[in-house]
């Protein structure tokens, strides 16, 4: 069989974190795939890779050698980013990403890409509405949830956890018999996932402030209305919100990074994709929720 580079990833993530569902959850998949690019990759090779233990996955010889391959390969490509790219021509690269997703993660660590590309410029448009990419109104979209348009190039560049997160002085309010409250969605706001979810999982629920943007939710919530479902990464390093105890297994989304076929290869777009991607693989861990 011949062998693809991209089940070297999966054998890397397998071998670091010893068991299919921690592989799964760090790449973003169902421990299913993890398995079968596992199986592929040993077929192509021809020999064991793991054992398969009570304790989880553990390497065998071959897989020692094969790992210690991979981890050189891993810094090798750690190293080429870590270089400084050349781009060819500067100018104005347009993003367009949610609101919420662009003031409150993306335009605050974007200070490396502004040190790394010094000739490009960029334009940010927090938008409700979906902006056009094939009437140019941007270069690159980042979106939440798989695209469907197979126009244009698309990449799924990370998964952003969510979590419910209240005052503190509420929820000592709420330790000493206070009723449940909830910050969330206006009613014109059904079709957005986060408001679905509420919906379907607390229905009934009384509500006691509601607004069609996350960055006021979170503020409503630190203002003490309730308890609410944020991104992490809008709350998981405010000082002013901590986690509240609900029991439910809060959803996920993934995070695609698109853009026209015929701009994928401008060199300043490409430069400003690769830098908003790594960026994302860099907070993945943050973006879920788990520091």
């Amino acid at each position: 069989m011949e062998l693809d580079w991209e089940d070297l990833r999966f054998a890397l993530a397998l071998a670091r974190h010893g068991s299919l569902s921690a592989a799964a959850r760090a790449l973003g998949v169902n421990h299913a795939t993890v398995s079968r690019r596992i199986e592929r990759l040993q077929a192509a090779i021809g020999q064991l890779l793991f054992d398969r233990r009570k304790e989880g996955y553990r390497l065998t010889d071959t897989g020692q050698m094969v790992l210690d391959q991979l981890t050189r390969m891993d810094e090798a490509v750690l190293s080429l980013l870590s270089l400084p790219l050349q781009v060819e021509e500067g100018g104005l690269v347009r993003l367009t990403a949610a609101r919420v997703l662009a003031d409150g993660f993306l335009v605050d660590r974007l200070g490396e890409l502004r040190q790394r590309l010094p000739s490009t410029d960029i334009e940010m448009l927090g938008e409700s509405r979906l902006v056009s990419l094939a009437r140019r109104e941007a270069d690159i979209a980042i979106r939440l949830g798989q695209p469907k348009d197979s126009a244009l190039v698309g990449r799924k560049i990370g998964l952003v956890g969510y979590g419910f997160y209240a005052s503190p002085t509420y929820l000592a309010e709420l330790a000493e018999g206070a009723p449940l409250l909830f910050v969330g969605f206006d009613p014109e706001s059904d079709f957005v996932m986060e408001a679905a979810w509420m919906k379907r999982e607390f229905p009934g629920q009384r509500v006691a402030f509601r607004s069609n943007s996350q960055t006021s939710q979170a503020a409503a919530a630190r203002a003490g209305f309730g308890i609410a479902l944020l991104p992490h990464y809008l709350a998981i390093d405010d000082a002013e919100l901590q986690p509240a105890p609900i029991e439910a297994e809060t959803p996920r989304r993934e995070v695609w990074m698109l853009m026209r076929k015929d701009l994928a290869d401008k060199p300043r777009i490409r430069a400003v994709a690769e830098e908003i991607a790594e960026l994302f693989f860099r907070e993945g861990d943050m973006l879920l929720g788990k520091i």
